[in-house]
């Protein structure tokens, strides 16, 4: 049984096969079949594995909320790439960005540099990428905010980290269940617990 036929390619289907040196962020955009969210990690595709209703959930609850308490000159999107560099073009699952940087329809990425917020929502098979590796790149790319959602009995729970820019490393503002309630990078509350009502 071949895992090609996961997602809807035949038997004989080749996975890419990566350069010497490893793919590149531009490589992201122009390789054929790839799956959805496809994220590049230090030259390395990254697959992700099916998503669970409280990913699906979470997400949508932080993208609804976001937006509409972003102030003018933010934009919000969910699952959209970030180029930190030639080797790494990771997928926050909500990225929060400066309202300029946005290019139209047709844009797959956006440069740290754009990026006020990255929100992850960790799945099981993302554990160790959205509490380690992420955070480390994320801060080492200069996003002045990330924060990492995890669940907890079937509701969310949000560490919300701000950058210090003489470490270059994150500082924890707080751990949030039930409501998160923030005054950086502009002001937000959310009420966590509403996470499956319309």
């Amino acid at each position: 049984m071949s895992a090609a036929r996961d997602y809807g390619l035949g038997d004989d289907y080749q996975w890419p096969r990566p350069p010497e040196g490893g793919w590149t962020a531009d490589d992201l955009d122009e390789l054929p079949n790839l799956p959805p969210h496809t994220e590049l990690i230090d030259g390395s595709l990254v697959f992700v594995s099916p998503q669970t209703n409280f990913h699906a959930l979470a997400i949508r609850l932080l993208d609804n909320a976001l937006l509409a308490q972003a102030p003018e000159g933010l934009k919000v999107m969910p699952q959209m790439t970030v180029r930190l560099d030639g080797r790494n073009r990771p997928e926050p699952d909500v990225l929060v960005f400066q309202a300029d940087a946005y290019q139209g329809p047709g844009q797959t990425w956006y440069g740290p540099e754009d990026v006020v917020i990255a929100v992850e929502v960790v799945s099981k098979e993302s554990e160790a990428r959205d509490r380690e590796v992420k955070p480390r790149k994320y801060a080492q790319a200069k996003i002045p905010h990330y924060w990492r959602v995890e669940q907890n009995d079937g509701l969310p729970v949000v560490y919300a980290y701000e950058l210090d820019p003489a470490t270059k490393s994150y500082g924890l503002l707080g751990i949030f269940h039930n409501r998160l309630k923030l005054t950086v990078p502009f002001p937000v509350d959310i009420d966590l617990t509403a996470i499956d009502r319309r």
